[in-house]
């Protein structure tokens, strides 16, 4: 078989515990314990990454930055992930996607503590540095360990693992607004890295033991060896990739744009303003967590165009709708189309490239999720606010249309 084939979701058998080809030779409860380990790290990955986030304005007013300054930090988290996703997909070749995972995981837990130590921008910005390096390599090795349990047991699991990220961000941010009035930054954030070290130590031991699932036949030479990214199988991997940056582009546009739409264009108390990102946050949740039954069902092309074209519907309605409460269900019928196409679009990467495609796929998601706010932010200056978050529709449009126009292509 080569590598432009691949088994359609709709042949897959729905079974959990499915047990993989004796090259792998992993039982079913390996693999079910393998499933449950990865979904701790997913949303330890977004717990800690959300508790982080409900504390910049606490850290903006410690460090005593402007927003320009503390825009220019800010990138750090940027830079580190972007550079850091490529260099982890060489380490998962040379080493492997599960310890990888743990290291990452230590790293992550250690480096939230250190933002609210900061006194200065400037160091604001070297400490992000390392945690968006550790934020980015975690990604990809734990979506590569996740790609290739996702072909041993036959099952599109995938959304599932999201789902648990998008859980624990919701999670953390809940806990982080909580305490926020009462806990100072520092305190806040060395919980969270006594949290990360703690499940790292347990879920790490775990991962660690478990054997990784043998890569498909279609990824391997005759040896045993990876198999090495051919021109066409990279053209693949890049549109899949694209798919991802176009998904990621509404989530960033939303997180930064979608309350100030509400209040600004629609005259909203900020407290309901507010409630816009929690309701697309929420759909886009629940839409990962009946991903598997989805792409049982339909298989992952329907899936993509499916959810892309009800991105595109749902965005022109939060976007253009007169009053408040059609806008936030437009945010909630966006997320639930969006949910899918980022898992869906790095498994299949991952089932193209391994960890090389996953990484790939990964850094173009990052890319257009940093790309999602500024362009909005221009467009809004142009025009209107409103007629900037319509290109959260167009692109979503554009990812269904390129799910379906690959389609044969990935056959």
């Amino acid at each position: 078989m080569s590598t432009a084939r691949l088994p359609l979701y709709a042949d897959f058998v729905p079974l959990l515990n499915k047990t993989t080809s004796g090259a792998s030779g992993a039982t079913s409860p390996e693999l079910t314990r393998l499933r449950v380990v990865l979904t701790v790290f997913f949303a330890l990955d977004g717990f800690i990454f959300a508790g982080w986030v409900v504390r910049i304005p606490a850290i903006k007013e410690q460090t005593g930055a402007s927003s320009s300054a503390l825009g220019l930090a800010l990138l750090g988290v940027s830079v580190g992930a972007v550079i850091t996703m490529m260099l982890t997909g060489r380490l998962c070749r040379l080493y492997g996607s599960h310890p990888v995972t743990v290291v990452c995981g230590v790293l992550l837990s250690l480096s939230v503590a250190l933002p609210p130590l900061t006194h200065s921008a400037a160091a604001l910005g070297g400490v992000l540095l390392l945690f968006g390096a550790a934020y980015g390599g975690i990604n990809v090795a734990f979506n590569s360990a996740a790609v290739d349990l996702v072909a041993a047991l036959k099952r599109p699991i995938m959304p599932s693992f999201h789902a648990a990220f998008s859980l624990g961000g919701m999670i953390g941010a809940g806990l982080g607004a909580l305490i926020a009035g009462s806990v100072s930054p520092t305190r806040h954030l060395l919980g969270l890295t006594v949290i990360g070290l703690a499940v790292t130590a347990v879920a790490g031991r775990a991962l660690l033991r478990l054997k990784p699932p043998a890569p498909p036949v279609e990824r391997r030479h005759d040896d045993g060896t990876s198999q090495r990214l051919t021109p066409r199988t990279r053209g693949l991997v890049i549109v899949f990739g694209l798919i991802a940056l176009c998904t990621a582009y509404g989530e960033g546009a939303l997180a930064d744009w979608g309350a100030l739409h509400l209040e600004q264009d629609l005259n909203t108390a900020p407290g309901v303003a507010a409630a816009g990102y929690s309701c697309f946050a929420l759909a886009m949740t629940l839409g990962r967590a009946t991903g598997t039954t989805l792409l049982e069902r339909l298989g992952r092309t329907r899936t993509l165009v499916a959810g892309g074209a009800t991105a595109a519907v749902g965005m022109l309605l939060g976007a253009l709708a007169p009053s408040v409460w059609a806008a936030l269900l437009g945010f909630a019928i966006t997320g639930i189309g969006l949910a899918n196409i980022f898992p869906v679009a790095v498994e299949r990467a991952g089932a193209l490239a391994g960890a090389s495609g996953v990484a790939i796929a990964s850094t173009f998601g990052y890319t257009g999720m940093l790309l999602g706010p500024p362009a909005i932010g221009f467009m809004a200056d142009w025009f209107t606010l409103p007629t900037a978050l319509t290109s959260v529709a167009l692109l979503a449009a554009v990812a269904a249309v390129i799910g379906f126009t690959t389609r044969r292509v990935v056959r």
